[in-house]
């Protein structure tokens, strides 16, 4: 009995290994197979990969032929946030009875001209905000609209194209307040030349190394003005099908001093239907003359922000 188990489980074994063996041929001949087919898709695939990119190129190139110049490309964009809030015997805070309105808005608009060999792109900026906080039990408080966001900006660059990407380039820009008598009380005005890099359609990149930056006041603080290095970077990407984002980086490093270095960051997200939808802007500024003239010795960082309705209006032509 014994004997006739052991061969019987013997039996099995080799018959179990023997089809396992003839698997391992299969699935090996199956990959072959499999590995041969992949090879000849992968084949035609870059075949057709390549026939794209040179019928893109071709589309391009046609397109481009078929614009004429001169190409300007105009628009508008603005962003205008209201807030009401009012508070009456609401005794869990500290003043129980108040009220507060918060306006403002944002305004951009641009005009950018494209030639063959030139281009001349124009952009301003408005952001000016007012907060008007009244506390009702107290009434040596001041409950008069007050300031919250005041910024200008208007700049204008100009380019001779070296190549499609690169250009040799000047720049005029000017930045200051316009409410309270803020206006060019500081006002800063640069003036440089160098080179600017366009490596894709809404991408731009300055980098002027010969600046000078002018700075206009009538306080008693010692505005500098002094030469320097300029460096902007715009750009504006569509994130979503209706989600953009803007972005412009401008920014002074004074070869005299680093309390003289000044940048700007500004920033707008847009989601937008027809035109019309809801925006966030927001912007950040490092300026230590600013900062000194305002009696703060650790230069803070500026920041401000908008959250309303949107509104844009483009054209090309």
């Amino acid at each position: 009995m014994t004997k006739k188990f052991l061969l019987s489980t013997i039996a099995m074994l080799g018959f179990c290994f023997a089809i396992q063996a003839q698997t391992v041929e299969e699935m090996t001949a199956t990959k072959a197979v499999k590995e041969k087919e992949l090879a000849a898709l992968e084949a035609q695939l870059a075949d057709l990969t390549g026939k794209v990119g040179a019928l893109k190129g071709e589309v391009t190139d046609l397109t481009d032929k078929l614009t004429p110049y001169p190409r300007w490309d105009v628009g508008a964009q603005g962003n205008a946030g209201l807030n009401f809030s009012g508070f009456n015997n609401w005794y869990s805070k500290g003043s129980p009875n108040t009220k507060a309105v918060n306006i403002g808005f944002v305004a951009n608009a641009f005009a950018n001209l494209q030639q063959k060999k030139y281009f001349w792109r124009n952009g301003s900026n408005l952001t000016l905000a007012w907060l008007k906080f009244d506390d009702v039990d107290n009434k040596d408080d001041n409950a008069d609209f007050q300031t919250a966001a005041d910024a200008f900006n208007v700049s204008s660059l100009f380019g001779f194209k070296l190549s499609e990407k690169f250009a040799i380039s000047t720049l005029g820009e000017y930045r200051t307040s316009v409410l309270n008598g803020k206006f060019n009380n500081p006002g800063y005005l640069d003036i440089g030349a160098g080179a600017t890099w366009t490596p894709a359609t809404d991408l731009v990149v300055v980098f002027h190394p010969l600046n000078y930056n002018i700075v206009f006041s009538d306080s008693d603080f010692d505005y500098q003005s002094s030469l320097g290095c300029k460096i902007v970077a715009d750009y504006k990407r569509q994130l979503l099908k209706n989600l953009a984002w803007k972005t412009n980086l401008s920014g002074f490093f004074s070869y005299k001093s680093s309390d003289l270095h000044n940048w700007t960051w500004v920033n707008g997200l847009t989601t937008a239907v027809k035109g019309v939808g809801v925006s966030l802007d927001f912007g950040l500024r490092s300026n230590k003359q600013e900062a000194l003239a305002a009696l703060k010795t650790d230069n803070p960082l500026q920041t401000y922000y908008l959250l309303g309705f949107s509104y844009a209006l483009t054209a090309k032509k």
